[in-house]
């Protein structure tokens, strides 16, 4: 789980507040994320620094 959460754009490695997803969700849609299986996550989307510069440029 940790492994698919770290790959995400959403994922957020803090020292002082912990590790945690930066997704705003509603208290239905948090109760569904926190019951479903990360392997199959819907609110999963890749992290890619490389295609964020390709941007800029």
């Amino acid at each position: 789980m940790a492994d698919c959460c770290e790959k995400c754009a959403h994922y957020i490695a803090d020292e002082e507040f912990g590790d945690y997803c930066s997704l705003d969700l509603d208290e239905d849609e948090m109760a569904r994320f926190l019951t479903q299986s990360m392997d199959n996550c819907n609110y999963f989307q890749l992290y890619d620094e490389y295609k964020i510069v390709s941007k800029q440029n």
